[in-house]
């Protein structure tokens, strides 16, 4: 590896299919930009959450190394993605008394409000993994964004905190331990992809980020600068694929390949659909990979629109819906949403990163890079002219969750 004093930030994204690795530093003009980055197929995790250890390991041990051949740096940690249906928001309130003789509210203050929030009662299998303050409220005045500086005695928080089951970390902890890698901060799929996609005015407007994965979609709801949901629903792309296995009565390799290339969610041009494996060709009926393709994405939006539903926003999303993660290459899928969801929506475009363009311009990649941007910034590092827009969601919760990650 070759040396430098620059420091470099590291996103680890450990999906269901590929651990991709996105390894990032900030530029003379202090943008942030790619230097690194690797894909390498894991085959031991089941729907977001790890089944086999070792094959996880060995899958992060090969991304990682690629990505350092690449970078020309050493990479000993970084920040990585949580995953998987056992990831469940909750929305909680704290309430302090403000004890200082000029009834002034300090940082100290809102931390401690916050704290305040987060003690709850939780089954002894599961753990707190993030804390999003959404608003807070003093002396009954709602709304406020930012009480410090403010005067009152009683501040209140409301709160979205999002817990993982300890069992399934420990699991992901011991993976990344048998490939001798460290993690420094945790967070799920959903947030870096916002991070990654989203623009100051959408995450102002209120926005749905949904992250299809292989096996889940992670869905986070920004609203007012501020995280005001976290799902995540275990339907992924794998299930597209095993549905076209089924429906077309041919082999999951087959399926996969005929989702790759044809699937769709616009009305077939041709009456067949052909894919060649093994110098063997396959031929099946368009309408039928199309018909099996739109069940299975249409129920998925309906799981999403429930979501949706959960917190009121429902049809009410201004900022509309942006997609990420693989499976939001099917063709039509955005269109498609729009006249499901009844919302505003398109692809995911990852913002003004520099660096390598390739990854830049890969959606897939929209959440390890929106993790390397999370290293960059939880490790204090502020990108010239991104501070508001990459920090959005990030700047009043980074000591809470350096509070709440692995001790």
């Amino acid at each position: 590896m070759r040396e430098t004093n620059i420091p470099h930030f590291v996103g680890v994204d450990v999906g269901t299919s590929a651990v991709r690795v996105v390894v990032g530093t900030v530029d003379e003009q202090g943008k942030p930009e790619v230097i690194g980055y690797s894909q390498a197929e894991n085959s031991g995790m089941r729907r977001g959450v790890v089944s086999h250890a070792d094959e996880v390991a060995v899958a992060i041990n090969a991304a990682l190394q690629d990505a350092e051949r690449l970078s020309g740096r050493h990479l000993t940690s970084g920040t990585i993605n949580i995953n998987g249906a056992h990831v469940q928001g909750l929305n909680s309130r704290g309430v302090i008394a403000i004890s200082a003789a000029n009834r002034e509210i300090t940082v100290d203050d809102r931390m401690r409000v916050e704290e305040a929030a987060a003690v709850m009662q939780l089954p002894a299998n599961r753990e707190i993994i993030q804390v999003f303050p959404k608003a807070y409220r003093l002396d009954g005045q709602d709304n406020i964004k930012d009480p410090v500086g403010m005067q009152g005695v009683r501040l209140e928080v409301d709160t979205h905190i999002v817990t993982a089951s300890t069992p399934n970390i420990r699991l992901l902890e011991s993976a990344t331990e048998k490939a001798s890698y460290g993690i420094k901060h945790r967070t799920v799929s959903s947030l870096a992809s916002a991070e990654a996609v989203l623009t100051r005015q959408q995450r102002e407007a209120g926005t749905a980020v949904v992250d299809i994965g292989a096996g889940t979609t992670n869905l986070v709801i920004v609203e007012d600068g501020e995280v005001q949901h976290v799902a995540v629903i275990p339907v992924g792309g794998m299930h597209v694929t095993n549905d076209l296995a089924i429906g077309l009565k041919t082999d999951l390799d087959i399926a996969e390949k005929v989702k790759i290339e044809h699937a769709s969610l616009e009305k077939p041009t041709r009456a067949t659909a052909s894919v060649m494996i093994d110098k063997h060709q396959h031929t099946f009926d368009a309408d039928d990979v199309h018909m099996v393709v739109e069940a299975r994405i249409e129920e998925l939006f309906e799981l999403i629109d429930k979501e949706l539903k959960k917190i009121g926003k429902s049809r009410k999303l201004p900022g509309g819906v942006i997609f990420t993660g693989g499976t939001a290459q099917i063709k039509g899928l955005a269109e498609f949403a729009k006249e499901k969801l009844e919302l505003p929506a398109k692809i995911g475009v990852i913002n003004q990163v520099g660096g390598l363009a390739d990854v830049g311009d890969n959606i897939t990649f929209a959440t390890p890079i929106g993790l390397m941007l999370l290293d960059m910034l939880l490790d204090g590092q502020h990108p010239a002219g991104h501070t508001t827009d990459y920090s959005g969601v990030v700047d009043n919760i980074s000591s809470l969750f350096k509070k709440f990650k692995k001790r």
